[in-house]
């Protein structure tokens, strides 16, 4: 986001002067969960939200319509052995990342709109946060798509705290409702209308606050990337019967229908390991015909030599000495073949012929 180093510098300065005391009472358990995390956007201190927990700062009270639950994909149901963290990179644009029920809206666009710009402190503040200036705040928000995530993502997520946006990092519930844009990207969680942008995925160790939902994998993580050009559309998962949707871009399930290219993969795959988006991948074969290529140079080679036994006498006497072995002696004549002409070899007095004329002619010129 345009505004992303200035938000940082806020949130420090909100750290120092005791903000985040203000904001820890904001939201449910926020007493508990937001300390050390609300006002900064280090990724060393992760926070994570549940599904329907607004967490600390809300924008908005929650637009989010109450929707099948979506588990992550591939996930265990257990609680895992180990607390290694890995963050994966998906692109916004793969199939599956994102689910919803068909002709069902995850989000209140409408209402999000009417909360957010009735409000205009936190009108300009989340605007500021989102990149945009806050009369295009219905316009933005009507462009994104509702639909709900099917895997835990990390975000950058921005809570409201004395009229600006101060940013954290977060882990979103797989089944929380958020609001894409063109490239897949997640810009709003509707369950409190906060702004969302990129995640800030750190190395080493990193420390999990909140409460942990079950089937809660720290290693499968994903971290939204956008996609590599605007779509207009997105492939979801449908909640009712795991088969796909192909959604319109800013539509909110009104014009949902059946993909005529549907992906080349179950909707229920794993969206992990491996990503799903590698069946698209084979392009491989392509390469492979150009393995020949190199192979037609070797043809030109043969008549390579043919054609140079006109220029160059040193290669090409090899042939003519074999089929003349039993000729010795006439070593020198295949030297004289070569740059005459094999179609007037008995004519020795043919030369003197066109000569004679060719002076005469000449003769006859320069004299005139």
């Amino acid at each position: 986001m345009r505004s992303q180093g200035r938000f940082r510098r806020t949130a420090l300065a909100a750290l120092s002067a005791g903000v985040l005391l203000a904001v820890a009472g904001c939201g449910e358990g926020g007493d508990r969960t937001a300390k050390g995390t609300t006002g900064t956007a280090e990724a060393k201190d992760v926070l994570l939200q549940p599904v329907t927990s607004p967490g600390p700062g809300p924008f908005t009270a929650s637009t989010a319509r109450a929707t099948d639950s979506l588990s992550p994909s591939g996930a265990p149901d257990d609680e895992p052995d180990s607390d290694t963290r890995t963050v994966h990179p998906v692109s916004g644009a793969v199939p599956g990342l994102y689910g919803g029920t068909r002709s069902v809206a995850a989000c209140d666009v409408e209402r999000q709109t009417t909360l957010l710009t009735d409000d205009k402190s936190k009108a300009s503040a989340f605007a500021d946060a989102a990149g945009i200036e806050a009369v295009q705040i219905p316009g933005y928000l009507k462009s994104l798509t509702p639909v709900v995530l099917r895997a835990d993502a990390q975000v950058t997520n921005h809570g409201y705290s004395a009229g600006s946006a101060t940013a954290f990092q977060a882990v979103l519930q797989a089944g929380t409702a958020v609001l894409v844009d063109s490239r897949g990207m997640p810009r709003v969680r509707c369950a409190c209308g906060n702004p969302l942008g990129p995640p800030v995925v750190a190395d080493g160790k990193v420390a999990h606050r909140g409460d942990r939902w079950p089937g809660y994998d720290p290693a499968r993580i994903v971290a939204v990337e956008p996609g590599v050009k605007a779509a207009a559309s997105l492939i979801i998962v449908n909640a009712d019967d795991n088969t796909w949707i192909e959604r319109a871009m800013g539509d909110s399930g009104g014009r949902d229908r059946v993909p005529d290219d549907p992906p080349p993969f179950e909707p229920d795959a794993d969206l992990l390991f491996p990503s799903p988006g590698r069946p698209s991948e084979p392009p491989s074969p392509d390469p492979m015909p150009s393995d020949p290529a190199p192979s037609e140079p070797e043809g030109p080679t043969d008549p390579g030599p043919d054609e140079s036994s006109d220029d160059f006498g040193d290669p090409p006497p090899e042939e003519p000495w074999e089929y003349e072995e039993g000729e010795p002696e006439v070593v020198p004549e295949p030297t004289q073949v070569f740059p005459g002409e094999p179609e007037e070899p008995g004519g020795p007095d043919a030369p003197v012929e066109p000569d004679a004329p060719m002076e005469a002619d000449l003769g006859d010129v320069f004299a005139g």
